[in-house]
């Protein structure tokens, strides 16, 4: 995700003076906005949509993590035995 310098960074006085102008820039451009305060940034504005890709996104590598590190750990059991006990109803 890329931001342009000119064009993507927002005082709060700008997102208060052209609040749909920002939201509409955010829609066309798919670039997330940085809004500052007192010249600082302070938060960022993001498409929803695209928002929820990275989340879940993250989430996903944040599963593929977990299981990397149980699979260094030794905490690994072979494919029949995990099918025997979920297709036998049992708590896993």
């Amino acid at each position: 995700m890329s931001v342009s310098i000119t064009q993507d960074i927002k005082s709060v006085t700008d997102l208060k003076k052209k609040t749909n102008e920002i939201f509409r820039q955010i829609q066309r451009t798919g670039r997330p906005v940085i809004i500052t305060v007192n010249g600082r940034p302070e938060a960022v504005l993001i498409d929803a949509e695209i928002f929820e890709k990275k989340l879940k996104a993250f989430n996903l590598r944040s599963l593929l993590s977990e299981a990397e590190s149980d699979i260094s750990a030794g905490k690994i059991r072979p494919v029949e035995e995990f099918l025997e006990e979920f297709e036998g109803g049992k708590k896993i």
